[in-house]
């Protein structure tokens, strides 16, 4: 059963124009917006009451219709190798997992933009469990204020669970939140945003954001890619590839590639002359990852060695080429393991 306050529509979330149209909505000046948004997103309070630059009747006000919001995390598990995995509830009535992923002086946050996905991809978990919801851009914004090690965060990126270009709306609010001066004032630099490649809300993003952009790609080739992501049946590579190509990638953004090697699947000198083919003339690297076991699935992690191999050739291309160190397999949290199919929240 919920209660009157779980019923109340969150203030956190909410851009810097939507915050001062509320204001005056409620009978105070715009300026009143912008004092809102430094409460919520600089000084990060939990509670309407502890607004006190604001006049007591429009705390009052605020607290008929409005709570701060934010949920905190349910459980979180440990990796041997210091990654941390959080179970979050979800306003669905769902639930969502978070990774943070130390390395040194890096502190880097993997956050989920849905719980589940309709991609479907054959090698990610997320896919297995379906779609549930979209979540909102203050609970995108919640997994990063509400993880123990929230101030030492350095990076975020949007590689959790869910199509982040499928909740496009939420997705781009959260953004404008994470960068802009009135609120986490982060550079756009610091966030990479991870895509199958939907289109056109790929392009829209490219023009309404700064951020870093990493395409799952997975196959240069059309037919092959459709057998592990269905989305190629609607949202071709070839095509996305194309898109990306009309871009202007000069200055610090950066687009990469993402690139799970599948033994005897994507893994030939066939695909790396593929893959030069379909990427040249782009300003842009390669992540290759391997390849996370997961249950019944016929498909099988390349080896290291010819891991390496793919590594060296592209580079050999010209095409700057990568492996992505693996963290928080031994907890599911690694590429493609996040899942809460299996797992109940608390009522």
């Amino acid at each position: 059963m919920t209660t009157k306050e779980e019923e109340k529509e969150w203030l956190f979330g909410k851009t810097l124009s939507e915050l001062e149209t509320l204001a005056t909505e409620m009978g105070g000046k715009r300026y009143v917006g912008r004092q809102i948004a430094e409460w919520l997103y600089v000084k990060r309070i939990t509670d309407i009451e502890g607004m006190t630059n604001l006049s007591k009747s429009m705390r009052e006000r605020l607290q008929q219709k409005y709570v701060v919001g934010r949920i905190g995390y349910e459980t979180v598990q440990q990796s041997v190798d210091g990654t941390r995995k959080y179970l979050f509830p979800t306003l669905g009535g769902a639930a969502i997992e978070s990774a943070y992923i130390p390395d040194g002086q890096r502190a880097t946050l993997c956050i989920s933009s849905q719980s589940g996905c309709r991609m479907g991809c054959r090698f990610c978990m997320t896919a297995r469990q379906g779609f549930l919801h979209n979540l909102s851009s203050g609970e995108i914004l919640n997994q990063i204020c509400s993880i123990e090690e929230s101030e030492r965060l350095t990076n975020v990126v949007y590689m959790g669970m869910g199509e982040p270009l499928d909740n496009l709306e939420q997705v781009l609010r959260s953004l404008e939140i994470l960068t802009a001066p009135w609120g986490f004032g982060w550079s756009p630099t610091r966030i990479t945003l991870s895509t199958v490649g939907v289109l056109p809300s790929l392009v829209r993003f490219m023009r309404e954001s700064k951020v870093h952009l990493a395409i799952s790609l997975h196959n240069p080739f059309g037919a092959e890619r459709q057998q592990i992501m269905p989305v190629q049946n609607k949202y071709g590579i070839e095509e996305v590839v194309k898109e990306l190509k009309n871009y202007d990638w000069g200055g610090q953004r950066r687009i990469s590639f993402e690139y799970i090697l599948f033994e005897g699947i994507n893994d030939t000198e066939r695909h790396i002359k593929g893959l030069c083919r379909l990427l040249k003339g782009l300003r842009c690297r390669v992540n290759l990852i391997r390849f996370h076991r997961i249950p019944d699935t016929a498909l099988s992690p390349s080896s290291m060695e010819r891991i390496e191999f793919f590594k060296d050739a592209m580079n050999r291309e010209g095409i700057i080429t990568t492996l992505r160190a693996s963290r928080g397999e031994d907890i599911f949290a690694a590429c493609g393991m996040l899942s809460t199919k299996n797992k109940h929240i608390n009522a």
